[in-house]
């Protein structure tokens, strides 16, 4: 039987009323139903298909992208409550069930949840669990100080943005390093800071340098970089020329160039800032 959410690459075996039976090496059999089929497919043609149970639990194949596959996290839409738990939009025609005893808060209809999808190994059917932070661990961490990781915001705390870390992981975005609009369910690249003694993980949402303490910082030196080393503004320009030039506010304008002032890497004059030695 092939695995349940999961992708799968198969090939077109035959062609029949309901739709298209794949098939992979071993002989395994799915049917993609028509609805879905290609156009000018022809027999022995690869296609990648996502494998769930429809509606009459039968395995299903379906060229459709889910918002989620197995052992994996999003941010999910539940759509109805019922008297034996709640279903969430994952992008496909049968919505995906969360029992109430996957439910670290009692959910409610129109309300966003972070989810884990698995495979129920008793009742062979994939689900959702709103107790995420049961699916994370961080005995044995993947990763280090530098690595670019995938990030899912989870919640935020008064010390900042939590987030899931590769699918694996726990760690903390702390606030004071925060300088745009972020939010539950975002997906952003992040980079590792460090990895406590405790294994506790801090993250930046940029590389070290310039753009971990003040991330417009590397952004204007790299403007000034690409405009010959120079520009017709400084710390007393106006608002609006400032926005015109890096779309960022003057307060956030002063803060880059006096990171880069301090730094000694650019000059602020009467008529601009330039890189050193220019």
């Amino acid at each position: 039987m092939l695995a349940l959410g999961e992708y799968h690459d198969l090939i077109i075996d035959r062609d029949v009323s309901p739709g298209l039976y794949l098939r992979d090496e071993e002989e395994n059999e799915v049917l993609l139903p028509g609805k879905y089929a290609p156009d000018g497919f022809q027999l022995e043609d690869q296609i990648r298909v996502f494998v769930y149970l429809d509606n009459e639990e039968r395995p299903v194949a379906t060229t459709l992208s889910p918002y989620i596959h197995k052992q994996g996290f999003a941010y999910l839409e539940c759509t109805a409550v019922t008297k034996i738990g709640a279903f969430v939009d994952w992008g496909l025609d049968k919505e995906l069930f969360v029992p109430f005893s996957n439910q670290a808060t009692e959910m409610k209809e129109g309300s966003w949840y972070i989810i884990y999808l698995y495979l129920d190994e008793q009742t062979n059917r994939l689900v959702g669990s709103s107790k995420f932070k049961n699916f994370l661990s961080n005995a044995e961490v993947t990763v280090e100080k530098f690595d670019k990781v995938d990030l899912l915001v989870s919640h935020f705390s008064e010390f900042g943005a939590h987030v899931i870390i590769n699918e694996k992981h726990e760690g903390l975005i702390h606030k004071n390093t925060i300088f745009e609009d972020i939010r539950v369910g975002d997906r952003l690249p992040g980079y590792i800071k460090r990895v406590r003694e405790d294994n506790k993980i801090d993250v930046l949402l940029q590389p070290e340098g310039y753009k971990s303490v003040e991330p417009n910082a590397q952004f204007i030196y790299d403007e000034l970089k690409r405009n010959g080393g120079s520009l017709p503004v400084h710390d007393k320009s106006s608002p609006e020329d400032i926005n015109a030039y890096f779309g960022i506010s003057k307060k956030l304008f002063k803060k880059a160039i006096g990171s880069l002032y301090k730094d000694r890497q650019i000059d602020i004059t009467d008529t601009g800032i330039r890189l050193k030695n220019q």
